[in-house]
């Protein structure tokens, strides 16, 4: 019998700095979830970490075990386009640590994030989704997400091409 740790979500704060620099850099480094190509330092980082406030549409929200405070994941809400007239769209990203997938921290966090922007003016949420990456695309149907599309070996990372399937919330 596994043991089953407490995780608290709250929202993400500067002292998850580090910590959230160094999952993000995992999936940079190892997986092709995320395009970026190089790890950035906590430094480089800020910024990003700073234009999610506790409160409005842009939300970062953290997972992390009651114990021992680890974060063992994060979710996002982000301006999924810089044109004004896309204020009403968010794109939702998640990251969960490598040794913590399987453990329900994916929808805690959606959970929180959804819960959190439920009396925001938005109207959808996108996510992107690099393939293949079958939990994910489970995680987000589970919460009303719908595939509308894929484009096609869009990004190039690890000497070879990978597809994006994008899928959309109603809000």
């Amino acid at each position: 019998m596994t043991e089953r740790t407490e995780v608290q979500v709250r929202p993400g704060v500067e002292a998850d700095l580090d910590a959230l620099t160094d999952l993000y850099n995992h999936y940079v480094r190892e997986t092709p979830i995320t395009f970026d190509t190089v790890a950035f330092t906590a430094e480089e980082r800020r910024p990003w970490l700073l234009s999610h406030p506790e409160d409005g549409p842009y939300r970062l929200m953290v997972a992390r075990d009651a114990g021992s405070q680890e974060i063992l994941g994060y979710t996002t809400s982000s301006p999924y386009r810089a044109k004004p007239a896309y204020s009403t769209s968010v794109e939702a990203t998640i990251y969960v640590a490598p040794h913590a997938g399987g453990r329900g921290i994916g929808t805690l966090l959606y959970t929180a994030l959804f819960e959190a922007l439920a009396d925001e003016d938005l109207h959808r949420a996108y996510a992107g989704i690099a393939l293949p990456n079958e939990a994910s695309t489970r995680l987000h149907e589970h919460f009303g997400f719908r595939h509308i599309g894929t484009h096609r070996e869009v990004g190039r990372k690890f000497g070879r091409y990978w597809d994006v399937a994008w899928h959309e919330k109603e809000l």
